[in-house]
C-alpha cells in the first residue's frame, strides 16, 4: 500500500496540487476505478446495434484486462462463440431427446430412468456449493477506539507492550493503551503535529501516514504530509524533529537496531537517519 501510494503521488504530482484534501472522500480513487471498470464491462455486454448481448460475461474485468485495446472485442467475440456452443449443444440435446421418445419403451427403461435421474440428482447434491453464514462478533469481544476527528490510515501495535499507534488526516498520531482494564476504557495519547512558524508552533493541518515502533517498544517514528518526520517516546513526548524532505513522506522504518530510520517521500529521495546522533 505504501509503495503504491507513493508511485502513484509521483506520477500524478499531488505535491504540486492546490487541492484541499480535507474536502477529498475516503476512498474516492477506488470508487472511480470501479466505476471505470463497470464501464468497460457494460461495453462488453452491449452490442454495436445497443442491444444486450445474450452471452454477456458473468466474471468480473481485471484491472490489466480492462486497459487493453482489443478487451472488448476480444471478449464479445469469445461469449459470442460460447453462446453458438451452448446452442449447438442444445440443439442436439433437443433432437437426442426426441429420437428416444421415438424408441420403444419399456419398464426397465423408465426404471434406468429413474434411477439415472436419482444419481445426478445426488451428483448435484455433493457439487453444490457451500457458504459460510454471516458471523456476528457480539460488542463485548470487540473494542472502538474514538477520538480522531479525521480518517485513519495506518495502525501499527507496539512490538513489547499493549500499545497501539495510529495516524489520522487529523494531523495527529495517537497512542492507545489497551493493557487496562475493558470496563474503564482506553486511554490515548495524542500526538499532534505542529510546524515552527512566526516563531511558534502551529498544526501543520496535513495527514499522518506513516508510523513504526522500534524494535524495543520505546520510540514511534511518524511521517506527515509536511515533509517532517518525527520521533515520539511512547509517554507522548516528542523526541526529535526530521526534516529533510521537501514532500510528504509516504513511508519509514526503523532497523532491527533502533538507530536508523529509512524514509521515502514524494520528492523521490529516500533518507536513513541516524538518531543517536539526531
Amino acid at each position: 500500500f505504501s509503495h503504491s501510494a507513493f508511485t502513484f503521488g509521483i506520477e500524478s504530482h499531488i505535491s504540486q496540487s492546490n487541492i484541499n484534501g480535507a474536502l477529498v472522500p475516503p476512498a474516492a480513487l477506488i470508487s472511480i476505478i470501479q466505476k471505470g471498470l463497470q464501464y468497460v464491462e457494460a461495453e462488453v455486454s452491449i452490442n454495436e446495434d445497443g442491444t444486450l448481448f445474450d452471452g454477456r460475461p458473468i466474471e468480473s474485468l481485471s484491472l490489466i484486462d480492462a486497459v487493453m485495446p482489443d478487451v472488448v472485442q476480444t471478449r464479445q467475440q469469445a461469449y459470442r462463440d460460447k453462446l453458438a456452443q451452448q446452442q449447438a449443444a442444445a440443439a442436439a440435446a433437443a433432437a437426442a431427446a426426441t429420437n428416444q421418445q421415438g424408441s420403444a419403451k419399456n419398464g426397465e427403461n423408465t426404471a434406468n430412468g429413474e434411477e439415472n435421474g436419482a444419481h445426478t440428482i445426488a451428483n448435484n447434491h455433493t457439487d453444490m456449493m457451500e457458504v459460510d453464514g454471516d458471523v456476528e462478533i457480539p460488542p463485548n469481544k470487540a473494542v472502538v477506539l474514538r477520538g480522531h476527528e479525521s480518517e485513519v490510515f495506518i495502525c501499527a501495535w507496539n512490538p513489547v507492550s499493549d500499545l497501539l499507534a495510529s495516524g489520522s488526516g487529523d494531523s495527529t498520531a495517537r497512542i492507545w493503551n489497551l493493557s487496562e482494564n475493558s470496563t474503564s476504557g482506553s486511554t490515548q495519547l495524542v500526538l499532534r503535529h505542529c510546524i515552527r512558524e512566526g516563531g511558534q508552533d502551529v498544526p501543520s493541518n496535513k495527514d499522518v501516514t506513516s508510523l513504526d515502533w522500534n524494535s524495543e517498544g520505546t520510540l514511534l517514528a511518524t511521517g506527515s504530509y509536511d515533509g517532517f518526520a518525527r520521533i515520539w517516546t511512547k509517554d507522548g513526548n516528542l523526541a526529535s524533529t526530521l526534516g529533510q524532505h521537501k514532500g510528504p513522506i509516504f513511508a519509514l522504518k526503523w532497523n532491527k537496531k533502533g538507530n536508523f530510520i529509512l524514509s521515502a517521500g514524494v520528492d523521490k529521495v529516500k533518507r536513513i537517519f541516524n538518531f543517536c546522533k539526531g
